[in-house]
Order: structure tokens, then sequence, then C-alpha cells
């Protein structure tokens, strides 16, 4: 199913819930099991940006594995004010890392499976052996833990 919504894009790269003039994006929000809940009402914006960023962390230190090699060219020509490739790469690992630590042991593996492995939550309990309807109350609080960490308001 395709849920069409128009994002703005943050000056550093973030989507924002809403578009605020600048640069945009159309956006599905149906593609991830956070944005599946979220289209429900079933968490709340501030769980959906601490859950958002993570994933943003986890892409960007490229933890999964990679099927292929990457022969494009940068988009921005090599040049850039930001951090060359391995430091972006340790920088996002170290807050990804820190932010799983933060949530602690007990969240930390349905918030990595729901957010950045993009298991549904009815797979995530079953892998987790947990019983059915379960994990949606274990993977809100995972969230809020999360917000806490980032400091969200």
């Amino acid at each position: 199913m395709r849920m069409l919504e128009e994002r703005g894009i943050a000056p550093d790269g973030r989507l924002l819930a809403r578009r605020r003039g600048g640069r945009s994006v159309t956006v599905n929000v149906a593609e991830s099991p956070l944005s599946w809940l979220s289209a429900r009402g079933l968490v709340d914006a501030r769980q959906v940006e601490a859950g958002e960023r993570l994933r943003t962390d986890y892409e960007r230190a490229a933890i999964a594995p990679s099927v292929t090699m990457r022969w494009s060219a940068r988009v921005d020509g090599g040049a850039g004010t930001g951090l060359d490739p391995t430091s972006a790469h340790l920088a996002a690992r170290g807050r990804f890392d820190a932010a799983m630590a933060g949530v602690g042991r007990g969240l930390s593996d349905v918030l990595w499976r729901v957010v950045c492995a993009g298991e549904g939550l009815p797979v995530a309990e079953k892998a987790l052996g947990w019983p059915a309807r379960s994990g949606r109350l274990v993977f809100t609080m995972a969230l809020d833990r999360l917000a806490d960490h980032y400091r969200l308001p």
C-alpha cells in the first residue's frame, strides 16, 4: 500500500514531520513499521522522531550487510564541509551504539528489529518468543527511552 506525503528536508538532511518551505520530498509513510504505527496513531511524534534518528544513524554507519560494491560517484563531487566518509561512518556508529546502550538490554532487541531491520511487530514478537500483541507496549517503552536518550522534548 502506498500512502504518500510531502515532507520537508532539514539543512542537516533529516526528514521533518511537515513541509516548512525549502526542499521537500515525497515519502511513502507505509514503507516502515514505525511509519505504519505512526499513521495509525499508535506512536506519537516524539517516538517517531527518536526512531528515525536511530534508523538514520544505523544507515549512515552502514551496519547492515552490503550486497554489492557501490560504483556510483558521490553526488557532491567529493567536496564538502562535512566529515570525510570514514569519520562520518565512525561518528554514526558511535551514536548508534550509545543510543542502543541508553535504551538498555531488555528493550534494544525489539527496537533494533522494528526500526533498523524493518520487521513488523508480529514478526519481532515471534522471533523474540513473546506472546502475541505484547510487543507494542515494550516497543513504545523502548521508543520513550530512546527519546529520553536523545533529549527530545
